[in-house]
Order: structure tokens, then C-alpha cells, then sequence
């Protein structure tokens, strides 16, 4: 409230001018109307009050749709990278895989002598390598060629071989604890053998060398669509398999000439201004650095004619100096002779 004429109105009973519901809560106003802005209890109420209007701003924000979408992608992200985790590392990495399943390397239970401990723990891996292989062909099929080229991966057939025998031996899923666990005691049980053995540390050259030999001996019989010893087959398997390894690279070679092709007709609808405009900065360029070499020919040229000029002008003022002096004794020869004569000629008139 505003005193008119120099005078202070009398605030009415029970009545704070200009304060707000808030301070009057907290008891800041007294009756009269009065406040005592040195009170620390004064200050300390202003900052509850400032905490108070904040959180009520706080609590009115509305979240833009912008941040809605980006939190829902960073969950659904998060989601996908934990489904990612708990693939297999074949599938991670996209590494090559079986597409028909081999079920025959499993041991029979029921021989003569019976399977050791060690034996049946081998065949408790191969049937679980088994089963992940039924699944991973089921609901990860390998993107090979085939599948890039559109025509597919899998059949029917082979997805209803997968079902029957995930059904027969379902395949249980680890969590990510169990995978740790298991990553940590196979750690541990390499470092065993590691000591164990005397293994030393493999350098990158070691391993291709080792890797090129083991590879080397197998062979693939494209007549008969499996691997092999190499020394095994026979001169005409090792032909057609050569023969079908030279097929599959000529393909390869091919596919990549048209993908080279396609890319370069693309690059060049893209980049056509920019070589236009390259080749006839080039010409320009080309024009512009015969120039400098026609202008630096004749910089050298004119250069060498200054130092002929520059070693031949002391000869030549020196031939003009002794031109001139001799020019000066033959016109003071003169000089004299034709005194002499004048003097002659006045003696002569004199006497006659």
C-alpha cells in the first residue's frame, strides 16, 4: 500500500499489506504489519520459502517428447545390448556355423568297456555343443552368401529337424552370472593348463604357421559336401576340389567386380562435377607451369647475358678510354701541327 498526502494509513486488524499466504504461514508478518529483515529466523524462512516455489515448478515440468523417444531408444538399446550378451559368441561375432548338425560323433552309453568319467564329460559337452548348434540354426540362422544374395537361409525341413530335437533336449538359457562364473572358472582351469604344460605365450607368426598347416590338411569333396584329410583323398578329389575352390573365387572375383562397378558408377554420378571441374583446373594448372617454365627459361637466359654483359662492359669502356685518349693525342698532334703551320704562313707573309 501506497501513503497518499505524506501520510501513513493504519493498517486494519488482522490485515499485512503486500504479503503473501506463504509468509503469513510461516509467521513473517506480525500484526503490525512490520518486518525485521536482520532477523535470522527472517532469512532462513525466505530460503525455505525459494525451496518450496522451486519444488512446485519441479513437480508442473513437463517432459518434451523429444526426451520420451531418446529414453525409451537408450532402454530398448540397453535391452538389445543384453540379448547381444547372452547369444553365443559364434553368433556375436557372425562367425561361420554349421548349417546341418552332425549328431552321429556322440559315443554310445551302453558299451564294452564302459565310458570313463572323462569320457562321459566329453560327450556332456558334445551334446550340449549339439544343442546349441539345433539352436542357434533355429533362431540365428548364418547370414552367408546365400542369405545376401536374398535367396534365403534354412529350409523348413531343417528348421522341423531343429524343433524335433530341441523338443527331445531343450535348450536351457544361462543368465549372464552363470556365463561370468563360467568364464572365470574356465580362465582359471586354462592357467592350470597353461602351467601345467609349459605353455609359453603364442606370437600372431606362430599361430598363422600353425594355423596355414592345420588347414592345409583339409580338404573339401564337393562331391560328396564334406571335409576331409588331405592325405586322405584321393588325386581326383583333390582335382575337383581344387576346381571347386577355383569356382567359388572366380564367383567371389565377380561378385566383387560388379559391386566395384556399381560402386564406381555411383561414385562417379556423384563426383562427375567434381572431376569436370578437377580436369579443367588440371588443364589450367598444366598451362600455368609452362608458363613459369617458359618465364623461368628466359629468367636463366637473361641472367646468363647479364654476366656476359657484366664481365664485357669493363673491356669495352676500357677500349673506349684508350679510343678516346688516343683520339685526344692525334687531335693535339693536329692542334699543334696546324699552330706550327699558322706560324709559317704569318712568317712567309712578312717577308713578302
Amino acid at each position: 500500500m501506497t501513503p497518499q498526502g505524506g501520510m501513513t494509513p493504519k493498517p486494519s486488524v488482522g490485515v499485512t499489506p503486500g504479503r503473501t499466504p506463504l509468509r503469513d504461514k510461516l509467521n513473517i508478518n506480525t500484526e503490525e504489519g512490520s518486518v525485521d529483515y536482520s532477523d535470522p529466523s527472517f532469512a532462513k524462512h525466505l530460503q525455505r520459502e525459494s525451496r518450496e516455489q522451486l519444488k512446485l515448478g519441479d513437480e508442473s515440468f513437463v517432459e518434451d517428447a523429444a526426451e520420451i523417444e531418446l529414453r525409451k531408444q537408450a532402454i530398448r538399446d540397453a535391452e538389445r545390448e543384453k540379448e547381444l550378451r547372452q547369444r553365443h559368441t559364434a553368433v556375436q561375432r557372425d562367425l561361420p556355423r554349421p548349417s546341418e548338425v552332425n549328431e552321429t560323433i556322440l559315443r554310445p552309453h551302453n558299451v564294452e568297456p564302459p565310458l570313463t568319467d572323462l569320457q562321459l564329460a566329453e560327450e556332456l559337452v558334445k551334446k550340449e555343443m549339439i544343442t546349441m548348434i539345433h539352436y542357434d540354426c533355429l533362431h540365428h540362422p548364418f547370414s552367408d552368401i546365400q542369405a545376401r544374395k536374398g535367396k534365403g537361409v534354412g529350409s523348413s525341413s531343417n528348421n522341423a529337424e531343429h524343433i524335433s530335437y530341441l523338443e527331445k533336449t531343450p535348450y536351457d538359457k544361462i543368465s549372464e552370472e552363470e556365463l561370468k562364473k563360467a568364464g572365470e572358472l574356465l580362465g582359471q582351469e586354462m592357467e592350470v593348463v597353461k602351467h601345467g604344460m609349459s605353455h609359453g605365450d603364442l606370437s600372431m607368426e606362430a599361430y598363422n604357421q600353425v594355423w596355414e598347416e592345420c588347414y592345409s590338411q583339409v580338404l573339401y569333396l564337393p562331391g560328396q559336401s564334406r571335409y576331409t584329410r588331405a592325405n586322405l583323398a584321393s588325386k581326383k578329389d583333390r582335382i575337383e576340389s581344387m576346381e571347386k575352390k577355383l569356382e567359388i573365387n572366380r564367383g567371389h572375383m565377380t561378385t566383387e567386380a560388379k559391386r566395384a562397378a556399381k560402386m564406381e558408377k555411383k561414385m562417379k554420378i556423384l563426383l562427375g562435377g567434381y572431376q569436370s571441374r578437377a580436369m579443367g583446373l588440371l588443364k589450367q594448372l598444366s598451362e600455368l607451369w609452362d608458363q613459369v617454365e617458359q618465364a623461368n627459361v628466359e629468367l636463366h637466359t637473361f641472367q646468363e647475358l647479364k654476366k656476359q654483359e657484366d664481365h664485357a662492359i669493363p673491356r669495352r669502356k676500357e677500349a673506349l678510354r684508350e679510343d678516346v685518349q688516343r683520339q685526344q693525342e692525334r687531335e693535339k698532334e693536329l692542334q699543334q701541327r696546324f699552330a706550327d703551320l699558322l706560324l709559317e704562313k704569318q712568317t712567309l707573309s712578312q717577308k713578302f
